[in-house]
């Protein structure tokens, strides 16, 4: 059953037609939760209310998770800054690379997080590929993020080189279905998420860096790793999040988007536009009749704050996990703009994080209505 799946993919990926989408998707479903099992997992979850995490003292993925820069110490910190807030998960960005360099002490370090995070009684959402920011990642000491820019030192997960060479896709199959299969039954990790922003491309930033066909070699490779992950059949839900379409419409929801919403267990998506579009957005997606998460939200400088989207979120019981936490390397407190504009020092309205290094918070009352809000 497996080979012929995989054969019905191919035939889909070498097609490019409607009708290999609709014959794909549906033996996707072999392994794929009803949308019964997968409400009742919401029943015994609750409202899931976190952010998306990294370390203060990490540029982007690798830095966070190699040995040599793996820092435990700021992690217990910061995620007990999260509980805090009445947090319950985090949603945490892997690498594939780190799989390739040493997966055994991938894994231990990875087991290591989540016994810290399980202490604060936070659960874990994995996030496997990432599409968006520098498309070319090395392993080793990561260069110095550019002063004062957003996210300047994020990677790509694969890198350029690895999306394109479709013959070196059996090392992304062996990391996603290694990851995973350790992990299959673990009761910390909350869900998987699959392919961050598989087709977004990071614009200015990496201007003429993407390969020009990014969008279908991502989704070819997202149909890939939907397959593996199958093949493991994990004991916790997945999802990929629709990333910045209109699903009003049928006629305009993508192939991709088509894919994904069909084949996901749990329905995701991002929203920076504030608390009006996140509900345009959860009522076009409560036709699924599957859970819902904003994987993505809170980005003060484009009109999106807790204190607005919060209370839509909580009241559709839709899981939240705003950018950030603690402002640090990766300087998501300076906005999108930062590559373009020059800034001299952090904008008086942060776009993202919640806490400065060490622990105060960006704004007090913001943190307050956070706790109220969770309670």
């Amino acid at each position: 059953m497996k080979l012929f799946n995989y054969l019905l993919l191919l035939l889909f990926t070498l097609s490019g037609c409607t009708q290999g989408l609709k014959t794909a998707t549906s033996n996707l479903k072999d392994n794929q939760w009803t949308a019964n099992k997968a409400n009742n997992w919401q029943k015994n979850k609750g409202w899931l209310t976190g952010c998306n995490y990294i370390p203060a003292t990490a540029s982007n993925q690798l830095e966070m998770w190699q040995k040599e820069t793996f820092d435990t110490v700021s992690i217990n910190r910061e995620l007990g800054l999260a509980k805090s807030l009445g947090f319950n998960s985090v949603r945490v960005f892997l690498h594939d690379l780190l799989w390739e360099q040493d997966s055994t002490g991938f894994i231990n370090r990875a087991e290591q997080f989540l016994s810290i995070a399980h202490k604060h009684k936070i659960g874990t959402m994995f996030v496997l590929f990432n599409g968006v920011w520098d498309p070319n990642p090395k392993l080793g000491k990561q260069n110095t993020a550019k002063p004062n820019v957003h996210l300047s030192g994020w990677v790509q997960s694969p890198g350029a080189a690895s999306l394109v060479d479709s013959a070196s896709h059996y090392k992304l199959k062996n990391y996603l279905k290694g990851f995973v299969k350790h992990f299959e039954n673990d009761k910390r990790i909350d869900a998987w998420d699959i392919y961050n922003d598989h087709d977004n491309v990071t614009g200015l930033a990496y201007l003429g860096l993407d390969p020009k066909n990014k969008a279908e070699l991502s989704f070819n490779l997202l149909k890939k790793a939907i397959l593996w992950i199958r093949e493991v059949n994990p004991s916790q839900p997945i999802t990929t999040s629709i990333w910045l379409r209109d699903l009003h419409e049928e006629s305009k929801i993508t192939p991709a988007d088509k894919f994904i919403l069909e084949a996901s267990d749990l329905i995701s998506f991002h929203n920076y536009d504030g608390n009006e579009i996140i509900e345009q957005k959860i009522n076009q997606l409560k036709a699924y009749n599957r859970p819902i998460l904003c994987t993505e939200y809170m980005a003060r400088g484009n009109g999106s704050f807790f204190e607005k989207d919060l209370p839509v979120l909580k009241k559709y019981n839709i899981g939240a996990y705003n950018w950030g936490l603690v402002a640090g390397k990766t300087q998501a407190n300076f906005p999108w703009d930062s590559w373009t504009k020059s800034y001299t020092a952090a904008p008086n309205i942060w776009f993202h994080d919640i806490f400065h290094k060490d622990g105060t918070p960006y704004n007090e009352s913001e943190v307050e209505f956070i706790r109220k809000t969770t309670k």
